[in-house]
């Protein structure tokens, strides 16, 4: 088993993103798109939520752009139902994911038919109607109960990848151990579900970000995190992240280790 990546640059969120997308510079974004797919990235983000006027429009502009430039399955990432739908009905290689479906009563039943009808691989927030959680404990209530519901709607567990919505710990000096005991508690209970997480997010509003982000990307591998949704570009992140699963025995024969040193990404 190895981590899956999901490439998060390609976001209209983003300075360098957002006017390539507005002025439909196919180029640049299958540039980012292609460099992403080098660099490692199993599923390649789409995301132009910004640009509410026109998203379903702009979603499948950059569904048919990206797929130009990579053969890599897409995670269809937005708010909006609306564009996830556009976003599938165009997506062409192997298995798509979504981004993401919640325990809220409307989010759930207007994303779990579009996870049934294209076969997707789903990304589930921990979060329901209450809110964002605060606490481990409020993250695992939502895991007992969006687990199950997906589970007898038929979505396989191993198309679940559950994020318990990491936060900074610029805000509060649990939010890192928040997450680590979520994940803790869903390989013990759920072992055939997969964890993923905005990863980044735990540094915000601090310096020395990538130091943070690098430090807990290993943490929370050896608690079962086998997901994140980054930057592969960052080539002492990926360094990383493969070292850290040839030492956990995720990685038979260190051969993804090894691959990564003969193409030199260990290189100064």
């Amino acid at each position: 088993m190895s981590i899956l990546i999901v490439g998060e640059l390609i976001n209209t969120s983003r300075k360098a993103i957002k006017p390539a997308v507005e002025n439909k510079d196919a180029e640049a974004i299958k540039k980012v798109a292609k460099d992403q797919d080098e660099a490692g990235a199993h599923y390649i983000d789409v995301n132009c939520g910004t640009q509410v006027f026109n998203e379903e429009e702009t979603m499948k502009w950059l569904v048919d752009t990206v797929q130009e430039a990579t053969k890599k399955p897409l995670c269809i990432d937005s708010p909006n139902p609306k564009a996830i739908e556009v976003g599938l009905e165009n997506h062409k290689n192997g298995q798509p994911m979504i981004n993401s479906i919640t325990d809220e009563k409307e989010r759930y039943e207007t994303i779990l038919p579009l996870v049934l009808k294209y076969k997707a691989k789903v990304i589930a927030l921990c979060m329901d109607d209450t809110g964002m959680p605060e606490t481990a404990d409020d993250r695992i209530k939502v895991v007992d109960s969006l687990v199950p519901k997906l589970l007898d709607a038929g979505v396989p567990a191993d198309d679940i990848y559950l994020d318990p919505l990491v936060k900074p710990v610029s805000t509060g000096d649990t939010a890192g151990l928040e997450v680590l005991d979520t994940v803790k508690y869903i390989k013990e209970k759920y072992p055939e579900v997969h964890c993923t997480c905005g990863m980044s997010n735990i540094s915000y509003g601090l310096p020395n970000r990538k130091v943070l982000n690098w430090v807990f990307m290993i943490q929370t591998m050896t608690v079962g995190m086998d997901s994140y949704i980054f930057n592969p570009l960052d080539k002492n992140l990926m360094g990383l992240l493969y070292a850290s699963q040839a030492t956990l025995g995720m990685d038979q024969f260190c051969m993804q280790y090894l691959t990564a040193h003969r193409n030199g990404l260990y290189e100064e």
